[in-house]
């Protein structure tokens, strides 16, 4: 592994827990009306959070995208005082170091910069959502900070807590090492991905794993 990016909401720092996706699932509803919903992977994520971020998918291109993500950061910049680290967060942020590193997230970037900042995560590199990028599950976004990190994705491995993430990884050909958000995420991920029971344990894993 020459470089690793991480996702950031239940891998780094959980911010879902604390943001009132379903008040920001009414905003959207109320703003847009209708969509078509994309195929995406099923996740742990509950139904809100979900929804949200499939409507973010399924905008992709689309002028509505902006104010769609305005309405959902308002509700994630909102539960950043709240927030807490994963476990072993420090150790893990230890182990990498010296390694190009990036967050790719699906969190907006201010939201994103406000929590990486209050709980001292010091990577510069950052692929927050944006109206150019399609979003994961779509390789765009781990593609990019791949070119920013100017390291190749076959070299580089992604670790994150959603199918989402692996669905990215695989679609930029990075590695994939999953961590589990709750006790039995490691178990969602199917058969055929590496998962982790912690954060400095799945970059130790990565390690390996390219």
């Amino acid at each position: 592994m020459k470089a690793v990016l991480f996702d950031l909401d239940r891998t780094l720092i959980d911010l879902q827990t604390y943001t009132d996706y379903g008040a920001a699932l009414e905003d959207v509803e109320f703003m847009i009306g209708s969509w078509d919903d994309p195929p995406a992977p099923a996740t742990d994520w509950d139904a809100p959070t979900q929804r949200c971020m499939s409507i973010l998918v399924a905008l992709s291109g689309d002028p509505r995208w902006d104010n769609v993500s305005e309405a959902i950061a308002f509700h994630e910049m909102a539960a950043v005082t709240a927030s807490h680290a994963m476990p072993r967060l420090e150790e893990a942020l230890e182990l990498a170091q010296d390694i190009p590193r990036a967050v790719v997230t699906l969190v907006a970037e201010a939201p994103a910069r406000a929590v990486l900042a209050r709980h001292g995560v010091d990577i510069p590199v950052l692929v927050p959502r944006r109206p150019d990028l399609r979003p994961k599950p779509a390789a765009d976004q781990l593609l990019e900070a791949c070119r920013l990190l100017d390291v190749a994705p076959s070299v580089t491995v992604m670790i994150g807590d959603s199918t989402w993430d692996a669905e990215a990884a695989a679609g930029a050909g990075c590695g994939f090492v999953g961590v589990a958000a709750t006790r039995d995420g490691a178990n969602r991920f199917g058969s055929g991905v590496i998962a982790a029971g912690d954060l400095a344990v799945a970059l130790e894993v990565a390690g390996r794993a390219v």
